[in-house]
């Protein structure tokens, strides 16, 4: 564990509790009003005409009536608001932070569903961690409407309490047991990556648009990959947070940096000034260090 168990609680006291008790009980939950349904709009419009020139995705799983965008904010400059949504911060640290020293992107995307679209097969996003299942959650995802959501359109189905220790069951999902939340631009759907999930059938005649970004555990190789996604010619007009975000931050202990200095050193300045290679370490970890070099020191 990364984190020193005071630090862990009271970042668990600064979390928005419903939020964190909603997802804790019920693996899902909405916070309704997270964003002004009038900038959710605008995003929706400066969109358009991407998704008018996006391919639609190979295969059943991703869905051939499907059109994905990647890199959101190079796509719509107010995307920030989104990724670096305050409360919703508090809450993915709140559920990843014991399990890591950062957090980072998993991916930012935002997807369009055609009329006529089967169901998406149920599955949990965290099946692509090959990692131990129910001892900790690994990723985090929050889908921003940016058309109503409703059963009719293909509306996320879930299935309340599959996520945690209940994922590693492996019982077959019933249809029947799934929900699908009926949302409107401006709310947002948080659930783990431990949560069941998949996309609905889109019944109705109008394509269902979202947004969708997604936390993960900062030592994780994420579903998108920052680096390529974000150079640092293109992060360094990022905020410091959501540059953080990108990947430009040196994980603890030593993960992530290049040539031996924190990452965000290429958006200041570059290889060229580069100094020696620093110690990145956790508390405990530079505390031991500290104990063993005064042990030599000691006349035996």
């Amino acid at each position: 564990m990364f984190q020193t168990q005071t630090s862990i609680a009271n970042m668990r006291d600064r979390a928005p509790a419903p939020y964190v008790d909603r997802l804790a009980r019920n693996g899902w939950c909405i916070m309704p009003d997270a964003l002004p349904a009038q900038r959710i709009n605008r995003l929706d419009d400066d969109l358009a005409e991407a998704f008018e020139r996006a391919p639609y995705c190979r295969g059943p799983f991703y869905g051939e009536t499907t059109k994905p965008l990647g890199r959101l904010p190079l796509r719509f400059v107010h995307s920030e608001a989104l990724i670096c949504h305050e409360r919703i911060l508090e809450i993915v640290h709140h559920f990843l932070a014991p399990w890591c020293d950062h957090v980072q992107l998993n991916t930012t995307q935002a997807i369009a569903i055609d009329p006529g679209a089967p169901a998406q097969a149920p599955h949990r996003d965290q099946d692509m961690c090959h990692g131990p299942k129910g001892e900790m959650e690994y990723l985090l995802n929050v889908i921003w409407p940016l058309t109503p959501f409703n059963p009719d359109n293909g509306a996320t189905r879930l299935w309340p309490g599959s996520h945690g220790s209940a994922a590693i069951e492996g019982d077959a999902p019933h249809e029947e047991q799934a929900v699908s939340p009926v949302l409107a631009p401006g709310s947002a759907l948080l659930f783990p990556g431990s949560t069941l999930h998949g996309a609905g059938a889109n019944r109705s005649g109008s394509v269902r648009r979202a947004a969708v970004i997604g936390y993960s555990l900062g030592w994780l190789k994420p579903y998108e990959n920052p680096w390529l996604a974000y150079p640092p010619q293109v992060a360094r007009h990022f905020s410091s947070e959501l540059a953080k975000l990108a990947g430009y931050v040196q994980h603890r202990p030593n993960l992530g940096h290049f040539e031996g200095q924190c990452p965000s050193t290429l958006l200041t300045g570059g290889p060229e000034l580069m100094t020696g290679p620093r110690d990145a370490l956790l508390l405990e970890q530079a505390e031991m260090v500290e104990a063993y070099c005064r042990a030599q020191q000691v006349p035996g």
